[in-house]
C-alpha cells in the first residue's frame, strides 16, 4: 500500500514539477517546488562582495551563504567565476558558531580530505579551480535550517585600459561548448598531431540547472549585493559602470559605492571604470621584501608619440562565431561591429570574412581590396548571416592563418566572439603555432563572456582584447572600437636589469603596448638597495630607449605583492602547459606555488572541515547543485548539445529528482507523525 502511495505521489510531483512557489524572503532567490502542498526547496545561495581599492589594487572578499530549506542533508556545488588573474589567499567557512580556517592543499589531498568529512558526517567545503576563471565551491552536509557561509579573499591589480582604470568582477559562468572532435586539425606545415603526444586538460564541470531553461524563471533579483571603497593619493574621477547602476558617494578621501536596488541577480558580469589623476609618468615601482626574498613591479606607459598606423596597409581578417550561443542580440552587436569596421577600412587596405560554427566558411578565397564596392559587397554579407551550432573556433583560427598573406601589409585577425568554449588550450596551442608576425585583436560579445579565453588570445597575438555589452549602444560602442583598431606605440620590448639579480619576471614574453593602455612587468630579485634599470623597444621602427631608477625597500611595505607576482607567474606557467612548453615541469612549479603562497590553482585547493558533525540523521547528503540565472543577452539556443553539463534535462535527471523528493517527503512524513 506504500508503495502505491508513493507512485501516485511520484506520478504527482512529475506532473507538477515546474509548478514552483513564489515565496522569496530575503535570500538568494529560491526555487521551490509545492508536493502535496508542502515546499521543497532546492540549495540557494546569498552572496555578499566587498571591494576595498587602493589606487590601482584591489582587494576583493567574497561571502557566499549557502542555504538548505529541504528536510534532508544536501552536498551542494556551486559553480562560479573570479576574475582571471585573482589571487585567491584566504578562504573560512562558519556553521553556527563556529569559523574554520581552510588550508591550502594538493588538490587530491583536499579532494580526499573532504569526501571523509562527508563521511563522517561533517560540515566541509572544497575550493576546486577547473579555469583560471571558473571555480566550484563544493559543500558538504548542507543540514535543513544550518546555513553555511563560505569567505574567499583574493587580490588583483586594476589594469588601465584605454585610458582609465577598469575593475571586472564576473558574476556568471556561461556554457562552455566541447568540441566534438577527438584530433587536432593538420595543416600543410605541421607534422601530424596524434592523442598521444597532446597535452590533455581536465575537462569543465557540468553546467548547473538554469532558470528560465529547464526550471522555471522565478529568480529573485536580491542575489547579491556591493559594498565598494576607493581610496586613493591622487583625485578620482568618471567612476561608475556601465553594467550595473550604483549609487556612489564620495569626499576628500575617496568614495564608497553599492547597487543601486541593493542587490541584483548575478546573470551578467560588473565592470566598473575609473581615472586616476597625476597619471603623468611613463613608469613606475613598487617593491616588497621578507623572507622569501624581494619582489618589484613596474608599470610602464607608452611613449606620447602619434600613432603612424596609416605608414603600414593592413589584412584584417575579421573572425566572426556565428554559433548558437550568438544567437539574438550577440550577433546584432556584432554585426553592427562589422558594418563599422569595413567603412573604416583605407582604400589600401585588404580584408578577409571568416564565420565560424560547427564549420568554417570564407566570403572569399583569399584577401579583397577593400575598395568602395568590395566594402558594400562584403556589409550586405554580413547582414544576411545568421547563428546556430556549435563553437569550433580552432578551426577557424587556423583558416585565418590558411592563406598567403599580401606582400608589405601587416596582419591582423579580428576575433568577434563570446568564447563559450570548454578546450582554451587547444586553441592557444593554435596561436602558438600560427601567429608568425601577425596580430590578434580580440572583442568579446556579450554581458559574461570567456575573459580568461580572449585576454590569453590577444596576449598570444601581441594585441589587446576589449568587451563589447549587448545592452550598451551597439552602434556607438561598435563604431567606436572598430574606428579604433590600432597599431602599438611600443613594440618589441626589452628589460636591461643592469647590476640587478632579477628572475621569474613575468611575462616572459613583454606584449606590445598600445595607447591608452599600461603594462605592468613583476619580477623577485637578490641585493637591496637603489637600481638602474632601461627599458627598450621600437616605436615605429625606430629604437627608443628609458632609463628607469627602482628603489628597492627592505621591508614588507606591499604585502599583495609577492602574491600578485605568484598568481602572475601561475599564469604564465598555465599559458605553457596550454601550448606544449615543457608542461610537466610548469605543472609541479604551479603546485609549488600554490603551496608556498597559499594560491588557489589548479593544482592547490582551500579545504575547511568542522570540528565537529553536524549530519547526525544516517542519512547520506545528496548531490545538488545551485541553480544557475540564465546568462543576460543569451538566448537559449546558447545551452544546446553539446555544451558542457546542457541544461537539456536528461531521464537521470529527473529520475533524481522525482526520487529526491519523494525521500524529501517521506522525510517530512516521518517528521510529524
Amino acid at each position: 500500500m506504500r508503495l502505491l502511495i508513493l507512485l501516485i505521489l511520484l506520478f504527482s510531483f512529475s506532473s507538477a514539477m515546474f509548478a514552483w512557489a513564489d515565496d522569496f524572503e530575503d535570500v538568494a532567490g529560491r526555487l521551490v517546488a509545492n508536493i502535496a502542498g508542502t515546499s521543497y526547496e532546492l540549495p540557494m545561495l546569498d552572496s555578499k562582495i566587498s571591494i576595498n581599492i587602493e589606487g590601482d589594487m584591489a582587494t576583493v572578499e567574497i561571502t557566499q551563504s549557502f542555504i538548505n530549506e529541504a528536510h534532508l542533508p544536501i552536498e551542494a556545488e556551486y559553480l562560479f567565476p573570479l576574475n582571471q588573474l585573482a589571487g585567491v589567499y584566504s578562504m573560512d567557512m562558519q556553521i553556527g558558531e563556529e569559523v574554520i580556517t581552510a588550508q591550502i592543499r594538493e588538490r587530491a589531498i583536499a579532494e580526499v580530505e573532504f569526501k571523509q568529512a562527508s563521511q563522517d558526517g561533517k560540515a566541509a567545503a572544497l575550493l576546486t579551480q577547473h579555469r583560471p576563471n571558473m571555480f566550484t565551491q563544493r559543500i558538504a552536509n548542507l543540514m535543513p535550517g544550518l546555513p553555511i557561509e563560505v569567505t574567499l579573499r583574493y587580490v588583483q591589480m586594476v589594469p588601465k585600459i584605454d585610458g582609465q582604470h577598469e575593475l571586472v568582477i564576473p558574476l556568471i559562468v556561461g556554457p562552455r561548448y566541447e568540441s566534438q572532435a577527438i584530433q587536432l586539425p593538420q595543416t600543410y606545415d605541421e607534422e601530424p598531431v596524434t592523442q598521444a603526444n597532446s597535452w590533455t586538460v581536465s575537462d569543465v564541470p557540468a553546467y548547473p540547472k538554469v532558470a528560465g531553461l529547464e526550471l522555471p524563471d522565478n529568480f529573485t533579483s536580491e542575489r547579491v549585493s556591493l559594498e565598494l571603497k576607493l581610496t586613493s593619493g591622487v583625485s578620482v574621477s568618471d567612476f561608475g559602470s556601465a553594467t550595473h547602476q550604483l549609487s556612489v558617494q564620495s569626499d576628500d578621501t575617496g568614495l564608497t559605492a553599492k547597487f543601486a536596488d541593493g542587490k541584483v541577480l548575478d546573470n551578467r558580469d560588473l565592470v566598473i571604470r575609473f581615472s586616476l589623476g597625476g597619471e603623468t609618468l611613463e613608469a613606475a615601482s613598487l617593491s616588497h621584501k621578507d623572507e622569501r626574498g624581494g619582489f618589484v613591479a613596474m608599470m610602464i606607459e607608452p611613449p606620447a608619440v602619434p600613432d603612424n598606423e596609416t605608414v603600414t596597409p593592413r589584412e584584417m581578417v575579421f573572425v566572426l562565431d556565428t554559433s548558437g550561443s550568438m544567437g539574438g542580440e550577440p550577433m546584432q552587436a556584432s554585426k553592427k561591429f562589422m558594418d563599422a569596421a569595413l567603412k573604416n577600412l583605407r582604400p589600401n587596405d585588404f580584408f578577409r570574412i571568416i564565420p565560424f560554427a560547427n564549420h568554417t566558411q570564407n566570403y572569399a578565397k583569399g584577401s579583397t581590396q577593400a575598395s568602395a564596392y568590395n566594402i558594400r559587397k562584403a556589409r550586405a554579407y554580413v547582414n544576411r548571416l545568421s547563428a546556430g551550432g556549435g563553437t569550433e573556433i580552432d578551426s577557424a583560427i587556423r583558416t585565418a592563418f590558411s592563406t598567403a598573406q599580401p606582400a608589405d601589409t601587416m596582419r591582423i585577425v579580428v576575433f568577434l566572439s563570446d568564447g563559450y568554449i570548454g578546450d582554451e588550450a587547444r586553441v592557444l596551442r593554435t596561436i602558438r603555432q600560427q601567429i608568425g608576425k601577425a596580430r590578434i585583436y580580440a572583442f568579446g560579445v556579450g554581458n559574461s563572456v570567456n575573459r580568461y579565453l580572449l585576454d590569453a588570445m590577444s596576449d598570444e597575438g601581441r594585441g589587446y582584447a576589449r568587451y563589447v555589452s549587448v545592452d550598451e549602444d551597439p552602434s556607438e560602442v561598435a563604431e567606436m572600437l572598430a574606428a579604433n583598431l590600432k597599431s602599438p606605440l611600443l613594440t618589441d620590448i626589452a628589460i636591461d636589469w643592469g647590476g640587478l639579480e632579477a628572475y621569474g619576471v613575468t611575462p616572459a614574453r613583454i606584449p606590445d603596448l598600445f595607447a591608452g593602455n599600461s603594462l605592468r612587468i613583476y619580477a623577485r630579485y637578490n641585493g637591496s638597495g637603489d637600481a638602474k634599470v632601461t627599458l627598450k623597444g621600437l616605436v615605429n621602427g625606430r629604437i627608443a630607449e628609458m632609463p628607469v631608477s627602482l628603489a628597492l625597500t627592505d621591508s614588507a611595505e606591499e604585502a599583495a605583492l609577492p602574491l600578485i607576482w605568484a598568481r602572475n607567474r601561475i599564469a604564465e606557467l598555465t599559458r605553457e602547459i596550454a601550448v606544449g612548453t615543457k608542461p610537466d615541469e610548469a605543472d609541479r612549479e604551479i603546485t609549488k606555488l600554490g603551496l608556498e603562497f597559499s594560491l588557489q590553482t589548479q593544482n592547490t585547493s582551500f579545504i575547511a572541515v568542522s570540528k565537529t558533525p553536524v549530519n547526525a540523521t544516517g542519512q547520506q547528503a545528496n548531490a545538488a547543485s545551485v541553480p544557475l540565472p540564465m546568462a543576460s543577452g543569451l538566448s537559449k539556443n546558447a545551452f544546446a548539445q553539446p555544451f558542457a553539463g546542457s541544461s537539456s534535462p536528461e531521464p537521470e535527471a529527473i529520475i533524481g529528482f522525482l526520487m529526491l523528493a519523494a525521500m524529501t517527503l517521506l522525510g517530512f512524513r516521518r517528521r510529524v507523525g
